[in-house]
This record gives structure tokens, C-alpha cells and sequence, in this order.
């Protein structure tokens, strides 16, 4: 027995503990850097996915700007020419070529949207 005076006696590690501890530690290392770089692709990914998203949307949100504008356009000149009209039959003939050609833009404008959207969806399985 080794009384309180006496250096204790040095210990050494065997060799298969030390062994099986490099062995964890370098498989959780990998481990690590596999969940990293899974963690690094998939922030790119993200990254990449709202980038893209903010990008369609916005052509999407312009084109249909561009058609509110253009609605607008055509019923400040409705409002004008109808205060210019001189008769009930101007009048009526007037309402009437507008909401033709409101019709028939309202058919252009929702197949064009339609084909933005269209264009952006492929877009956005190209880039997946």
C-alpha cells in the first residue's frame, strides 16, 4: 500500500483503448464533416431556391403590372370620350367598343400571365 508520502504510480493507457479512441474520434470527425458539408449544401440550395423565387415573382408581379396599367389607360380614355359624347347613342356605342376590347385584353392578359407562369415553372424544374 502506497502511503500519502509515495508518488503514485504512473498508468498507462493500453494500447487497444487508445486504439478504439482514435478510431471514435476520427469517425465522429467524419461525421461532423459529412453533417457540415450536407448543412453547406443545403443553405446553398435554400439560397439558390429563394433567389429564384423572388426573382419569378417579380417578372410575374411586373407583367401583371403592366396590364393593370394598361386597363387603367383604356378607362381614362373611355371616361374622356364618354365626356365628350354628344348623345345617348355615343354613349352607348362607346360603353359598348369598350367592354369589347376590355374583354378580348382581359383573354390576351390572362393567357399571357398564364405563360409567364408556365415559362417560370420551367425555369424552376430546370433548376432543381
Amino acid at each position: 500500500m502506497a502511503t500519502s508520502n509515495e508518488t503514485p504510480t504512473s498508468f498507462e493507457v493500453p494500447g487497444e483503448v487508445r486504439e478504439f479512441a482514435n478510431r471514435s474520434v476520427e469517425q465522429a470527425r467524419k461525421a461532423v464533416d459529412g453533417m457540415m458539408s450536407a448543412a453547406q449544401k443545403a443553405g446553398s440550395l435554400a439560397e439558390t431556391s429563394a433567389k429564384t423565387l423572388h426573382e419569378n415573382a417579380a417578372e410575374i408581379t411586373a407583367r401583371a403590372m403592366q396590364h393593370a396599367q394598361a386597363n387603367i389607360k383604356a378607362a381614362f380614355d373611355l371616361a374622356q370620350n364618354l365626356a365628350h359624347a354628344k348623345t345617348l347613342d355615343e354613349v352607348a356605342t362607346l360603353q359598348s367598343n369598350f367592354m369589347k376590347a376590355q374583354l378580348e385584353s382581359l383573354q390576351a392578359q390572362a393567357k399571357d400571365i398564364g405563360e409567364v407562369i408556365r415559362d417560370v415553372a420551367a425555369k424552376a424544374t430546370k433548376s432543381s
